[in-house]
């Protein structure tokens, strides 16, 4: 298995670290001169990493769920396969991905609680160029693995 990704994403949570840490301490600086506009400030300030940790603690979350439901897939042999055709450049053939599409849309919709089936349809979003229902739909699915 390809470490890449991983250790990319591991520096970006080391780096987004740094920039919390700093930006707290800047804020509580600013709190701590006990002066209303520095109070203000400071609070106003610390919504930024507040904000920072929240989404990187979501999207954590979310992609050792997906990893989760991956190997899950592939256990049962029924990890979807990515077999679109592609141009030179290496982009998938969109009118192919359309195409393709329309078998997990309707295997989501006729089982709405199956997180497999809106797992399958988050890859066909993505294939598609729709990467905003994609994570949707990967979300959703991964709301739905937890809950079994």
């Amino acid at each position: 298995m390809k470490r890449t990704p991983l250790l990319g994403a591991l520096a970006l949570t080391a780096l987004l670290a740094l920039y919390v840490t700093v930006v707290a301490s800047r804020g509580l600086a600013l709190i701590r001169t006990g002066e209303v506009v520095g109070v203000v400030l400071g609070a106003a300030v610390l919504l930024l990493p507040a904000l920072a940790v929240w989404i990187l603690v979501r999207e954590w979350r979310l992609a050792v769920e997906v990893q989760r439901m991956a190997d899950e897939l592939a256990a049962d042999g029924a990890l979807p396969v990515d077999d679109l055709p592609r141009s030179a450049s290496g982009r998938i053939d969109r009118a192919a991905a359309r195409a393709a599409f329309e078998a997990p849309r309707a295997e989501a919709e006729a089982n709405l609680d199956d997180w497999a089936a809106w797992y399958r349809l988050a890859f066909a979003y993505d294939a598609a160029g729709d990467r905003r229902r994609a994570r949707e739909a990967l979300r959703r699915s991964a709301g739905l693995h937890r809950a079994t």
